[in-house]
């Protein structure tokens, strides 16, 4: 089934140690990366965290936040100044004036107010954390869900643009005897003009040499063959995106191909539509894992 690699999620969980919050955003990109903004009381989990949506998510760039909020009842007189992230302003501050005089000076509220300066100390770290990493699997569980809902819209519309493609393939593929002849008719009518003055087994051979180069049989069948591909790859259960991006590359291709063969209003006109369908859903398998 495919999925796209556009969601969102967020979970949250309340327990006696405070309030946990993941939030996670899913886009398109050619690879996997990860992105994870984690509490300051919670940064020991990175690597734990990393592997979990590592080992959920196979393509796409995942941005994953954790907020945690502590028990304000419970904590207030437990917090406590983190004297290193305060001596760390006061330096910058010192260095920051010798390049601008004017500074004003920082307040005890914005020191307060700076990330990091106060904090509680976890009464049970494991516990958070542990409670952290189910939640994060709850996250993930809604996101997944979330893109395979969304990739069952894509295939879709992908299925219902393969077989306007299908049509449009076939309807020229079916118009060409015509154009086949009309084109060979024109040949000849135009060869007739100089038949006294040229050898005829040598207009027979450049007629045929022409017809060849504007046969359009092996693009049709190239064509059809890609198509059924695709309908063979939007039912695989495996990421897909990149099996269908080269595939939207093969049917542009061909259809390019087809379009510089063409020697007749009816095939050149029926190319370009078959070009815009293909590029509609190149544009679509871009959001497919």
């Amino acid at each position: 089934m495919a999925q796209s690699m556009t969601a969102f999620s967020r979970e949250e969980s309340d327990g006696l140690a405070g309030k946990l919050t993941w939030e996670i955003r899913s886009v398109n990109h050619r690879y996997k990366e990860i992105s994870l903004r984690l509490p300051d009381e919670l940064r020991a989990i990175e690597p734990s965290a990393r592997g979990i949506i590592s080992e959920t998510i196979r393509r796409g760039r995942i941005d994953a936040t954790l907020h945690y909020q502590s028990n304000s009842d419970s904590d207030d007189d437990e917090r406590q100044l983190n004297t290193d992230s305060i001596q760390r302003l006061a330096q910058w501050e010192g260095q920051l004036r010798n390049y601008i005089t004017d500074v004003v000076p920082l307040s005890a509220a914005d020191i307060l107010r700076w990330p990091g300066v106060l904090y509680v100390e976890a009464k049970d770290v494991d516990s958070l954390s542990e409670r952290a990493s189910v939640l994060l699997g709850k996250a993930l569980e809604v996101l997944i869900h979330n893109r395979q809902r969304e990739g069952e819209k894509l295939t879709e519309i992908l299925s219902d643009n393969l077989l306007s493609t299908r049509s449009l393939v076939i309807d020229i593929g079916q118009q060409w005897p015509a154009v086949e002849t009309a084109t060979r008719n024109r040949l000849n009518s135009r060869i007739a003009e100089f038949k006294d003055q040229l050898d005829p087994d040598r207009l027979e051979q450049e007629v045929v040499l022409l017809l060849s180069k504007a046969d359009i049989k092996e693009e049709l069948d190239r064509l059809v063959l890609h198509i059924e591909e695709v309908g063979r790859v939007l039912a695989s259960i495996e990421p897909i995106g990149r099996r269908l991006d080269f595939l939207m590359q093969e049917l542009h291709r061909e259809a390019n191909t087809l379009g510089s063969k063409s020697t007749h209003p009816t095939i050149t006109s029926a190319s370009i539509d078959l070009k815009v369908l293909i590029e509609q859903m190149r544009e679509q398998v871009q959001n497919i894992e």
